[in-house]
């Protein structure tokens, strides 16, 4: 598994972050229709369950705002996906359709709260730093162009910036010839409905995705990483 560290310029910020990451083969192919089902089926729960004011109530939603205020960044102009992603569902659109991995993913992240990473792994060059994004730092972000990542928690390799709670990018994203995924859910809250999100997603990707070889571990501010195989 690729070894996570948090850098103590984040870490003092965001004294209370914590991340679980699994590690795993999977197939990836055109989303099935039980995991169709599941998706339809919380969509309309969450329609039921909240309205657009309420979501940033939750209690993951609520403490990662708040970290990036920490940080220097407005949530509310540069949205963790998490909650974009409810939004959207309480807004009536559903959750996007991409592919079985990263729509287990998403289905994950409205269900918790937690605003998760999900990436190619073997695209992903050498071991990974959780910092705060620079001014001009460049990022492409998926599916959504240039991301002005300053002041932004970020995920970098040896290549540069990859990863943020508000949106993947385009190098190590998830597509049809991903071998090896890597999933990192993030709760600025300790441990806090962390190890139930993790339980789901281990679960989703072993039903849908063929998931095998699992890999799992706990980061915990900037305590070791503690790997469990």
């Amino acid at each position: 598994m690729k070894r996570i560290t948090i850098t103590d310029e984040l870490s003092d910020y965001c004294p209370n972050i914590h991340l679980f990451c699994i590690e795993c083969n999977v197939t990836v192919e055109s989303c099935q229709n039980g995991l169709t089902e599941l998706m339809e089926k919380r969509c309309r729960e969450i329609s039921a369950e909240l309205t657009m004011e309420s979501i940033s109530n939750i209690p993951a939603i609520d403490q990662a705002r708040k970290a990036y205020r920490s940080c220097g960044k407005d949530p509310a102009r540069y949205r963790l996906s998490a909650e974009a992603l409810l939004r959207r569902v309480v807004n009536g659109k559903g959750l996007y359709h991409i592919n079985n991995v990263v729509d287990l993913l998403n289905l994950v992240s409205v269900t918790t709260g937690f605003s998760i990473g999900g990436y190619d792994a073997d695209a992903i060059n050498g071991d990974i730093f959780m910092g705060i994004g620079r001014k001009h730092e460049p990022y492409d972000g998926l599916g959504r162009g240039e991301l002005n990542i300053v002041n932004m928690p970020v995920f970098r390799d040896k290549t540069g910036a990859f990863g943020t709670p508000t949106s993947d990018s385009e190098r190590t994203g998830v597509r049809e010839n991903t071998k090896r995924f890597m999933m990192v859910i993030i709760s600025f809250d300790g441990d806090n409905g962390l190890h139930r999100a993790e339980q789901l997603a281990v679960q989703l990707l072993a039903e849908f995705a063929s998931a095998s070889n699992f890999e799992t571990a706990e980061i915990i501010n900037k305590q070791e990483v503690l790997i469990k195989r």
